[in-house]
């Protein structure tokens, strides 16, 4: 991330949405219900990492025994997760209803709580699979307006990525970091374990417009569509080939830390559909995963794209549908994007 934003003293979390809700540079300023809301998801993200850094002194590893709608077999901390992000978030009084990847429909407000003009999705723990191996995994949230009139039912999400009013994602690694837009760039924060404080760490991060690294699942390499084979066969072509230089691969199998690698130093991150399941358009859940990080992405001056077209104008047609994503420089999203065209 750049050096040119160097840490401004300890700005709080709070102090940093506290300035924007005062400020208006012809945006608007933050609503102040919105930094609110903002605020105790960030206290939620910081109770899920003491979760997950317990580990197994905590018993918190392994299989829970149940499974998302999704299908897939839910790790005891998805469970933990997800609940520490409803209980958070239900009696603020800021949301009308919560949608979750480990859902299989929305939660609404109940009814002895106030209901608030807001939307908030999440997937709660993204990467499950590297839980018990120690590798970062994180939070993944983004916040759309209920829209006036409505029941906030499925069809209040139903919103294209464009409407998000925020976005963010808390990555659990070494150190615990929550990455922020409200549409005003790109905020990183630090968690402070001794005062229990963000910390802002960073503001306004740019993605570099070239790379030489990729982040893909090379194993998927024999299903993918003909121009992801010929963008990757490019890449691996180093120095010799048509783009003339050599490229490094790195894949975490967690988005969160993929991309978090992708805001730091740049790079691509793709995970394009394949033909083992020709029905479905891509792997990542378009509300809860591709959606808020190509909000991000482009925020911090990079792309993302299904591999037809931009990300953020796909009108959504379900809760849970997927799609396919390359996001990360722009030079390189635009290249793999021109060659599905």
């Amino acid at each position: 991330m750049s050096e040119a934003n160097a840490v401004r003293g300890r700005v709080s979390l709070t102090r940093y949405l506290i300035e924007l809700e005062r400020h208006d540079d012809g945006r608007g300023p933050l609503p102040p219900s919105l930094r609110l809301l903002i605020e105790v998801v960030a206290r939620a993200c910081k109770q899920i990492a003491h979760e997950v850094g317990k580990g197994a002194l905590g018993g918190v590893l392994g299989e829970a025994g149940t499974g998302n709608i999704q299908g897939e077999a839910q790790k005891k901390l998805d469970v933990i997760a997800n609940e520490i992000l409803l209980e958070a978030n239900e009696w603020g009084g800021h949301l009308a209803a919560m949608a979750s990847e480990e859902m299989a429909t929305v939660f609404p407000i109940p009814d002895h709580y106030p209901s608030g003009e807001y939307l908030l999705l999440f997937d709660p723990l993204d990467g499950s699979s590297n839980i018990d191996v120690n590798v970062s995994i994180g939070t993944i949230f983004s916040v759309l307006g209920c829209p006036e009139g409505t029941t906030p039912g499925e069809s209040a999400f139903l919103q294209a990525g464009s409407h998000q009013v925020a976005a963010g994602y808390a990555v659990y690694g070494p150190q615990t970091q929550l990455v922020l837009t409200v549409g005003h760039g790109v905020a990183v924060f630090t968690l402070d374990r001794e005062t229990h404080s963000w910390i802002l760490t960073d503001d306004g991060v740019r993605i570099p417009e070239d790379t030489k690294e990729f982040a893909i699942n090379m194993s998927n390499r024999r299903h993918w569509e003909a121009p992801v084979s010929r963008y990757i066969d490019e890449l691996l072509a180093g120095h010799e080939g048509p783009l003339a230089k050599d490229y490094n691969m790195r894949w975490v199998a967690s988005m969160v830390a993929d991309v978090h690698r992708i805001l730091s130093r740049g790079g691509v991150f793709m995970y394009p559909r394949d033909a083992r399941e020709p029905d479905k358009p891509g792997k990542l859940r378009l509300l809860y995963e591709a959606n808020p990080m190509s909000f991000i992405v482009e925020q911090a001056g990079g792309a993302a794209t299904d591999g037809r077209g931009r990300i953020l104008d796909v009108a959504p047609e379900k809760l849970h549908q997927r799609i396919a994503v390359f996001l990360g420089s722009k030079n390189e999203v635009e290249r793999v994007t021109r060659y599905h065209a």
